[in-house]
């Protein structure tokens, strides 16, 4: 898929007219890109159906750049615009708080066209004195440039998983065996680069297969039994073949992560055994290696899942048989966060019940924008009303699935929540979440968060530290005041699930799992494409070692309607 390639062409064509101050067009370019990059078909055979029309937001003038990018790796426009405006857009763009027109003022005023640019103006001082910027954004610019650096070669899973299985399925025809290794099998929020393992007879017609695919870019190296290749969008994938014999090690090996395989390696020592990709040895006689599950009981250990295996003290559960039973796909029966035409989605209530029924899924939660946050369309009490008599009716349309009218409210600056009792008592589920004044210190952030959580018609705490990966950090948080005040309050903490949030993190799932606090999952779709995300939030969980009963979304309906007091 070439999804996110075309996406972020988009995405910087929007940002460069925004630089020149067109009007309308930068907002099409954008709502395009989104489309695109949260589709699940892929837009290039779109393109070949002639169907690019199809997509929401893409009109004619746009599907015509989105074609002749497919077809011959630019776009006419996007060059046009960049030589006017040389500068490292996406780069640029990652340090919190540059948008468009902030940076094409530091390109007119200091001829900054790079990160490396940006740090060395702000380190003599010169951002200061720029008209709009001042002491603290220079102070700001500096402390987010790390952040910024970091985010480069990185690429979210809930938009590497679908190309990598895709990758995956295409080569089976030509494998005897295969499974996806590395930080993407361990279901890391961000991946640096791909990993297969296969097992085949011919493998060097394995290889040729790989590299010959459609969506590689570049061939980085081919061999007979490993090859590396870039893909358009730029991520780069390794396969390599092995003995089927040692399939199980170098799965084990290859999957990491590297704290974890050092731990399991002070394991086989302690035993006089020597445990390498290619099996586990007691001198030269080999006692495992086919499978990852031989290999781990060869240890006197618990197979550990994948997204364990990060050194958080899985090694010594699995040697005690006391790892947990982690919620697994087909535990989760709904999603409880979701937006609608009502606030800031793309889909009607009825079209967003109709992909949650073709998801399999027994209840959703439909939760659009209340109050005061008008750049996501908050709905008032009248409209509150009406979405609630359209809920109804669907209802009646589709029995198969409960349907709780929800609702997300903004959590003020001072904890309050910007809508009145008699709006909240309106609907079955109330989210809470904070969506400005992000950069409070740690103390005043979490006196403001918990009295939300204190609020009595509160149930969930939505995207409970704001960031946005690779876009902004994390709130300021005392995350144990925070999960503290939850478990005391019955509030449960979500794992909202979109790629750019999965917030909270396994490390605070893991936190709030030991607090006896439980959780939810929540897409926070704003399409019905979107709804497919949930398995990410499952992803978040089973990194945080979260059971079934741990997550909420696990429950019926009646346990439910019970615990939100519906």
């Amino acid at each position: 898929m070439r999804n996110r390639e075309v996406a972020a062409v988009l995405y910087e064509i929007a940002d460069l007219l925004e630089m020149r101050e067109v009007d309308f067009k930068p907002r099409a370019y954008r709502t395009a890109a989104q489309n695109i990059e949260s589709l699940g078909t892929d837009v290039e055979e779109l393109h070949q159906q002639g169907k690019l029309e199809d997509i929401p937001g893409v009109g004619k003038g746009i599907a015509k750049k989105i074609a002749e990018f497919l077809e011959t790796g630019r776009v006419k426009k996007l060059e046009d615009l960049k030589r006017d405006m040389p500068v490292d857009l996406p780069g640029l763009s990652a340090v919190e708080g540059l948008g468009p027109k902030r940076i094409e003022k530091l390109y007119r005023e200091l001829g900054i066209t790079t990160l490396d640019d940006l740090e060395e103006a702000a380190r003599r001082g010169a951002i200061q004195d720029i008209e709009g910027f001042g002491e603290n954004t220079q102070q700001a610019i500096l402390e987010n440039l790390a952040f910024a650096r970091r985010s480069r070669d990185r690429y979210l899973l809930g938009y590497v998983q679908p190309e990598a299985q895709e990758i995956v399925e295409a080569l089976k025809p030509h494998v005897e065996a295969i499974e996806v290794a590395g930080s993407l099998r361990r279901k890391k929020e961000t991946i640096g680069d791909v990993d297969i393992l296969v097992v085949a007879s011919e493998p060097a017609r394995a290889m040729e297969a790989f590299t010959g695919m459609d969506r590689v870019e570049k061939v980085l190296m081919q061999g007979d039994t490993k090859s590396s290749v870039r893909l358009y969008g730029g991520i780069q994938v390794d396969v390599r073949a092995v003995d089927r014999d040692s399939f199980g090690s170098a799965l084990q090996y290859f999957t990491g992560s590297k704290e974890h395989n050092i731990e399991v390696r002070k394991i086989a020592l302690r035993h006089d055994y020597k445990l390498n990709e290619y099996g586990l040895f007691h001198g030269e006689q080999k006692l495992a290696g086919t499978t990852e599950e031989e290999v781990y009981e060869a240890l006197g250990m618990q197979w550990i899942p994948p997204e364990l295996r990060e050194n958080r003290g899985e090694v010594q559960a699995a040697l005690d048989g006391a790892l947990p039973d982690l919620v697994q796909d087909e535990d989760v029966r709904g999603d409880l966060q979701m937006h609608t035409t009502w606030s800031d989605g793309n889909h009607s209530v009825a079209e967003m019940v109709e992909e949650a029924v073709a998801l399999g899924h027994e209840f959703i939660a439909i939760t659009d924008h209340v109050g005061s946050l008008k750049v996501a369309g908050g709905l008032d009490q009248k409209d509150l009303e009406e979405q609630g008599e359209e809920i109804a009716a669907v209802r009646e349309e589709h029995p198969e699935i409960h349907i709780f009218h929800g609702l997300e409210a903004n959590v003020m600056k001072d904890g309050s929540l910007d809508v009145g009792e008699g709006v909240l008592d309106m609907v079955d589920v109330v989210l809470a979440s904070v969506h400005s004044a992000f950069r409070m210190d740690q103390k005043s952030m979490t006196e403001r968060v918990i009295r939300a959580i204190e609020h009595p018609r509160v149930n969930i705490l939505a995207h409970p530290t704001c960031r946005i990966i690779q876009k902004r950090e994390p709130i300021q948080l005392d995350v144990e005041r925070v999960l503290e005040a939850s478990r005391e309050n019955q509030v449960v903490m979500e794992i909202n699930a979109f790629p750019e949030r999965l917030d909270l993190n396994d490390v605070h799932v893991k936190m709030a799992v030991e607090r006896g606090v439980k959780l939810s999952i929540g897409t926070d779709a704003h399409r019905r494409d979107h709804l497919r995300y949930y398995r990410l939030g499952i992803a978040v969980a089973r990194r945080g070692w979260a059971e079934a009963d741990d997550v909420i979304n696990t429950y019926s309906v009646q346990q439910l309607q019970k615990l939100f007091g519906a």
